[in-house]
């Protein structure tokens, strides 16, 4: 029996299903959401509903969720009760990356994250996959499921967006499931959410890691300062990657009272998962796989000086530099 039909007995158990989304997602979280939605009904189950912690506000991804039309539903918003049965997608760890408390268990799970170990009725965990989009896609095939517009667009879109548009370290499946789901495609819709504009906050934060980076031979360091745009910190750590002779970067910024972080790295010898645990996985929750990762640390943690959050900031930002450098062995000495 194949992982999909697995799957689909599964959820024929099933009366409702809650699919809950890792906090701030993106397109390959969102899509992964929508096209189990579509194999639990096609399964039978009756009463399905999507939920995310966190912010949409990355604005493409504010663009993906009102072009697509997908339902989602702000977890506070949500009452989760501990014998719902629950479905995570594009993360694992229960009380990791998701406001569900770590009491509340999944039935199932797919993801393709390192550091995934949990139990539950159904899981499928593929490490080395480079999208968790791209498993669903292989699920849809294997039940031999009718493509509608809407969902193949969607996994289109988030099979691009995971993989930084098959540069960033894609695997041979990317490439066949994309060609798998483009001819159901729409395409203008496409082009639209990747013409979506910048919000004035996203700009500001990039300008501001822009003028305060530090760099360390190859490596680089920066700050948003304080914003209210969650995914203006991996938008700026992209952009920094882009820098001549840098290969690995770190934003960080303060958002909605905490440090938020986001790491890149596009050298082999570099896990950007790893390189956060070693630098601040004493302080917060932090974590991620080979080339891209993130994080949250409490501010309360660097409170031992007087002033408001931008003088912590300022004040950390000598803390959590040092952390990262010393994590990647490297001496003093800035760009």
């Amino acid at each position: 029996m194949s992982r999909a039909e697995d799957l689909g007995e599964t959820l024929a158990e099933m009366d409702s299903l809650t699919i809950v989304c890792h906090d701030n997602p993106d397109p390959d979280c969102l899509a992964s959401a929508l096209a189990l939605e579509r194999i639990a009904k096609h399964n039978g189950v009756n009463e399905t509903r999507t939920v995310y912690g966190g912010e949409i506000s990355h604005q493409q991804n504010r663009a993906f969720v009102n072009m697509l039309n997908i339902d989602v539903t702000p977890i506070r918003n949500a009452s989760i009760a501990e014998d719902d049965s629950l479905a995570f997608v594009d993360h694992a760890v229960p009380g990791q990356n998701t406001q569900v408390p770590a009491s509340i268990e999944p039935s199932i799970v797919v993801d393709h994250h390192p550091d995934s170990d949990v139990e539950a009725a159904f899981v499928d965990v593929r490490t080395d996959y480079g999208a968790t989009a791209t498993i669903f896609v292989e699920y849809l095939f294997d039940l031999e499921m009718a493509l509608a517009t809407r969902l193949a667009s969607a996994l289109l879109f988030a099979l691009h967006r995971e993989r930084l548009d098959f540069v960033r370290e894609p695997t041979e499946r990317e490439y066949e499931a994309a060609l798998a789901v483009y001819p159901e495609a729409d395409l203008e819709m496409l082009e639209q959410l990747y013409g979506s504009a910048f919000s004035p906050a996203t700009l500001d934060a990039i300008g501001h890691a822009i003028a305060s980076r530090t760099r360390r031979g190859s490596s680089l360091a920066s700050s948003v300062g304080r914003t209210t745009e969650t995914d203006a910190l991996p938008q700026a750590a992209d952009y920094l990657l882009n820098l001549e002779g840098v290969d690995t970067v770190l934003i960080y910024g303060i958002v909605n009272g905490s440090i938020r972080l986001s790491a890149r790295s596009i050298d082999p010898r570099v896990q950007a998962g790893k390189t956060l645990q070693n630098a601040f996985g004493e302080l917060g929750a932090v974590g991620g796989h080979h080339d891209m990762a993130g994080g949250r640390i409490d501010l309360g943690l660097f409170a031992d000086v007087a002033g408001d959050e931008n003088q912590l900031l300022e004040f950390a930002s000598t803390r959590l530099e040092k952390r990262f450098f010393d994590a990647l062995n490297l001496d003093n000495g800035n760009e």
